[in-house]
């Protein structure tokens, strides 16, 4: 299903007319949630996310987009979903009107869902192969930290991955140094050091990245590092993890000759469980 402006329809319908700015311009923002029982995971960290992502888009907000009106209105589009766990796009795009310059500020949303396997996050350990993405290269910009529709780097090395049989790929800045992966933040595991690349780096901001910050601080076992990686860094390293909304924490099986642990990734799986429960408390 499918809620455009706060009407549910069948997903099928179309919705979007021709001039839609996000389709002509990428003018439009969004968030991936994973939903269980109505309730989406961390939720305000997603909405806060969100709302300076239209802030920085010079996105007008509508005095109604409070988060208590989002919530319900995610919830509505679950109605006939019959599954605990749903995964949710929600977007929001400027409205038609002008070229580059937009005619008008005002926004409208789009949330579509679809149901999910399980609950919470699984620790998946199956082979999961990848290596560096290099055509192209993420702008070391505040931009490249926003969820846009402009995501053709993505799609570009989802081909490339698809092409040399990989199951996902890194992304680089224009400094050469690791930024993230194709669908997620990157972890890597140095002995008792988990470090992630900076937001300055050009990564997204992820929120599955937040609270693993939040879980290795409290952690008396590891320290955090939010620090520069160089593609050097990687064959070094016991552990890549790919963390996202949906997925949680995905360790990575080999890359290039090396082939990882997951024994560090297993145990933060049960602590970001733990931390997502809490959030729908």
């Amino acid at each position: 299903m499918v809620n455009f402006n706060g009407t549910v329809l069948e997903s099928q319908k179309n919705v979007l007319s021709a001039d839609n700015r996000g389709f002509l311009y990428g003018d439009a923002v969004f968030e991936t949630l994973r939903v269980v029982g109505q309730k989406p995971l961390f939720w305000e960290d997603h909405y806060f996310r969100l709302m300076a992502s239209m802030r920085l888009m010079r996105m007008e907000i509508p005095m109604s987009f409070t988060p208590e009106f989002l919530l319900k209105e995610l919830q509505k589009t679950l109605v006939s979903i019959h599954s605990n766990a749903t995964r949710i796009r929600l977007t929001v795009f400027r409205n038609s009107g002008g070229r580059y310059l937009p005619t008008s500020n005002d926004v409208q949303f789009l949330i579509v869902s679809e149901p999910l396997e399980n609950d919470f996050f699984i620790a998946d350990t199956s082979d999961y192969l990848v290596d560096l993405f290099k055509d192209f290269y993420v702008p070391t910009s505040l931009l490249s930290s926003l969820k846009t529709n402009n995501r053709s780097l993505n799609v570009i090395g989802s081909r490339y991955a698809q092409d040399n049989d990989l199951d996902n790929c890194i992304l680089l800045n224009d400094q050469k140094q690791v930024v993230e992966f194709l669908n997620g933040n990157l972890f890597v595991v140095q002995g008792k050091t988990i470090k992630t690349p900076p937001v300055t780096s050009g990564c997204i901001k992820g929120i599955v990245r937040k609270q693993l910050i939040q879980c290795v601080d409290n952690h008396s076992d590891f320290t955090l590092e939010e620090a520069e990686i160089s593609p050097f860094e990687l064959q070094k390293s016991d552990e890549l993890w790919v963390t996202n909304a949906i997925q949680g924490i995905r360790p990575v099986g080999r890359y290039r000759k090396k082939n990882f642990a997951n024994t560090v990734a297993l145990r933060f799986v049960e602590s970001l469980n733990n931390w997502a429960k809490k959030s729908l408390s």
